[in-house]
């Protein structure tokens, strides 16, 4: 059915798997088109009562797909109108809870993906990075709305302007 997600659904529980683990399950067009889909069927099903979203391999998400994007010679405003933000929309308004099971690196709009999740858990190795900072961007797919309400401004300027990488043990310290 999809070539870059895997769409399985358990009794009432739906599980997207991001499949591209050769390259960190980073977004390439294809996989941003099936997510939007996926979760257009999600939507459209009354049976599933919850989704769980994941990564494959080593890795939850690592982000854009930089050798893709370059090849598709489309601009960054076009992914994030046509592609990233209305992904995250249908996340935030589905009438189900969204987990995200950090399997491990949520990079980026992988980041972005994870914030607009309900509910983040993660492995012991599990982390997450705005690395937008390396590539001279601002925070995009939703991370600029996201994580200051969820780490409040200054923790969430820290890690725009910084890039720092926080594993899941940081997260759960009371004063992250």
């Amino acid at each position: 059915m999809y070539n870059t997600i895997l769409f399985e659904k358990k009794e009432a529980v739906l599980y997207l798997t991001l499949n591209r683990p050769e390259v960190f399950n980073a977004f390439n067009e294809d996989m941003l088109n099936e997510l939007n889909d996926a979760f257009d069927k999600a939507t459209g099903d009354k049976d599933i009562r919850c989704i769980v979203l994941t990564g494959a391999g080593k890795a939850f998400c690592s982000g854009q797909d930089l050798k893709d994007f370059n090849e598709k010679k489309s601009t960054f405003k076009e992914a994030l109108d046509k592609r990233y933000n209305p992904l995250i929309k249908k996340i935030t308004e589905i009438n189900v809870p969204v987990i995200c099971a950090l399997n491990g690196v949520a990079a980026g709009a992988g980041m972005s993906l994870a914030l607009a999740c309900d509910y983040r858990m993660g492995v012991e190795n599990s982390s997450m990075t705005e690395v937008f900072i390396n590539v001279g961007l601002v925070p995009d797919s939703g991370s600029g709305f996201f994580l200051p309400r969820i780490v409040g401004y200054a923790k969430a300027f820290e890690l725009c302007v910084t890039g720092e990488k926080i594993t899941s043990k940081e997260a759960l310290k009371p004063d992250f």
